[in-house]
């Protein structure tokens, strides 16, 4: 077969010669006893280990914002004292070679957080990384990176760890395709960040000989592997035409006839949100407050939140929209300072919003802190929970919210009970979003972070979208705005199907914007709403996606 398929997860067209990722660093040899000064050998762990966390903390300074924030907790990993500690008993007590004892050290560590799931397993992907760095520090080979051929070129790999996406160069890394991972996996993240045409999950791939010239489509999510010369011509003139398309978008979200859809940014902290502003984002749909939590052995304070959501709140100021979202946390992202005890699944357990129903203390916390930081800035706050089930949940919510002097709360639509609960919600709240990435895994039945399962959680699937539909129809019903702010924004074709199931605003990573503003102007409300039907009737996702791709021919001419 030439043509491969995968998941497309940033949109764009790359062609130019497919270049493999290294091999990673050798296992070390496993047999004991080969260390003849035990001494000289465990002293070689702590700075093997200190000098990676160093090269990851100094990549994070210079990456952007969503890739800084998964550097620096990866930078963490490569200094966590329990595995630290057990990489020495293993040279101290089993005799084995530095390289060795971190190898296995970290191995054990793996599988603690493969079992965990969700969350917390997702970084497997992560510590093997890390795993694979300290093994080259400890004996002195280049450490696992991005290949550097000297030209352009596609790269392709089993998968990307963060510190290797926070290396690419958009001017030489033309896109990537990996054989694993999935919509919601660091490599799709990142890729949106960067901005570099990505498939993902894409079986073959690493079949194909080095040097082959091939064409990456991340809108329709395929690899053609064996382009005709007409093919790669019209591949590069859509390349051009993506480049000329950012540079001529207005920066306000509205589709041909007028309609408005905000376009916003999901943004972590004051850096990103002043990335997202830089960009033209109307406003922020989605502010993650946890960077303030996860990695904080104890409680922030009302005045050190205060201080943080002051800075995101003024980079929107002039009734500008920010989107809170509370605290999702608990269960699979565990806090420090919050002891919840062990859980059979964590997927399904005390997170989000049902963390505050057993202690409303850090949301009422929260709050204050959001109200302050309000009351300081000219932007029009919003506040919505995560992980609402229920109509009574919201309410009590949207009582807390009042409680604390802001005036709109709402909530995120992540389990399928809320969208189709999603009219009885609105009765007591003033807006929805849908978080596409959660809200997809639960309908499916499909861990977002397996990739065996990575097609599942596809946010083309029609099941996905009718959940979407139910949403949008009950916001109409009630005169309420529904938002989408899961990584389904992010794709401009998707986006206009979005739309079209009565979705009122959008939010994404910065570096989409411009090709949702770009796809959307050229398309009427009438339009979206027949799309949607479109991918509604379809069958699968890929049906899905490619029927509507088939009535957009404006898609060539952008580049997407």
């Amino acid at each position: 077969m030439t043509l491969l398929n995968g998941i497309g997860v940033c949109p764009g067209i790359a062609v130019g010669p497919l270049v493999r990722m290294p091999d990673p660093v050798p296992e070390p040899s496993a047999g004991p006893g080969q260390v003849t000064d035990k001494n000289a050998e465990r002293s070689r762990i702590s700075p093997a280990m200190e000098a990676v966390a160093a090269e990851l903390r100094a990549r994070a300074e210079k990456a952007k914002a969503e890739t800084r924030a998964v550097l620096e907790a990866t930078s963490y990993m490569a200094v966590d004292p329990g595995m630290m500690d057990l990489a020495i008993t293993g040279v101290v007590e089993r005799n084995l070679s530095a390289a060795r004892a971190v190898f296995e050290a970290a191995n054990t560590f793996r599988d603690m957080l493969a079992a965990a799931g969700g969350y917390i397993g997702a970084r497997v992907a992560d510590i093997e990384d890390v795993r694979d760095r300290i093994v080259a520090a400890v004996l002195g080979v280049p450490m696992p990176g991005i290949p550097d051929p000297g030209h352009p070129f596609i790269l392709v790999a089993r998968d990307l760890a963060p510190a290797d996406t926070a290396t690419v160069d958009p001017e030489k890394v033309l896109g990537f395709v990996t054989t694993e991972g999935g919509p919601t996996s660091h490599t799709a993240i990142l890729a949106r960040t960067l901005g570099v045409p990505a498939v993902v999950a894409t079986e073959g791939a690493l079949s194909l000989k080095e040097g082959t010239t091939v064409v990456l489509d991340g809108g329709a999510g395929t690899l053609n592997a064996a382009p005709t010369d007409a093919e790669v011509q019209d591949a590069e003139k859509r390349m051009a035409a993506r480049r000329g398309a950012k540079k001529t978008w207005s920066g306000e979200g509205a589709t041909s006839d007028g309609r408005r859809i905000l376009l916003l940014a999901n943004v972590g902290d004051p850096k990103s949100a002043k990335a997202g502003a830089d960009a033209g984002a109307e406003g922020v749909g989605l502010f993650r407050t946890e960077f303030l939590f996860l990695d904080s052995a104890k409680e922030p304070t009302v005045a050190e939140q205060e201080e943080a959501y002051a800075g995101v709140f003024a980079a929107f100021p002039d009734g500008r929209k920010v989107v809170v979202r509370t605290l999702d946390a608990g269960a699979d992202k565990p806090l420090a300072f919050l002891d919840q005890g062990e859980e059979p699944n964590p997927a399904l357990g005390v997170r989000g919003v049902r963390v505050a129903f057993e202690d409303s203390g850090i949301l009422d916390r929260q709050l204050q802190a959001i109200s302050r930081a309000a009351e300081r800035s000219s932007s029009d706050v919003w506040v919505m929970a995560p992980m609402i089930a229920l109509a009574s949940e919201a309410e009590w919510f949207s009582g807390k919210v009042r409680e604390h002097g802001l005036k709109t709360p709402g909530v995120m639509v992540e389990v399928p009970a809320a969208a189709l609960n999603a009219e009885q919600i609105l009765g007591v709240t003033e807006f929805a979003s849908i978080g596409t990435n959660d809200l997809a895994q639960y309908t499916l039945a499909a861990d977002r972070m397996a990739g065996p399962l990575a097609a599942l959680n596809d946010p083309w699937q029609p099941a996905l979208l009718k959940l979407i539909g139910f949403t949008g129809e009950a916001g109409e019903k009630r005169g309420k705005t529904v938002g989408v702010c899961g990584e389904a924004a992010s794709d401009p074709v998707l986006a206009v199907v979005l739309v079209g199931l009565g979705v009122t605003s959008l939010s994404m990573s910065s570096r989409a914007l411009a090709d949702v503003g770009e796809l959307l102007r050229t398309v009427s409300y009438d339009d979206c709403k027949r799309l949607a039907q479109v991918a509604l009737d379809a069958g699968e996702a890929q049906a899905a996606k490619a029927a509507v791709r088939a009535e957009l021919p404006q898609l060539d001419e952008l580049g997407l």
